[in-house]
């Protein structure tokens, strides 16, 4: 990978996860729904494993330069 495009792409992979990660645990703590209509743990558990996946990509992205 180029070093522009690996940077970009990790930045916004990495932002993604990050607040996707700490938005899920700020409603978790708060007993809120994570996803409406959908049961909380299931909505809780796919919203962290999106996250850390995002997360994993900018890392990789990172190392890619």
């Amino acid at each position: 990978m180029e070093t522009g495009p690996a940077l970009f792409a990790g930045v916004v992979f990495a932002l993604f996860g990050g607040g996707l990660l700490a938005w899920t645990v700020v409603r978790v703590r708060r007993h809120q729904p994570v996803a409406q209509g959908v049961s909380p743990v299931a909505s809780a558990t796919l919203a962290g494993l999106v996250s850390l996946i995002a997360l994993i990509i900018g890392t990789w992205c990172f190392t890619r330069l």
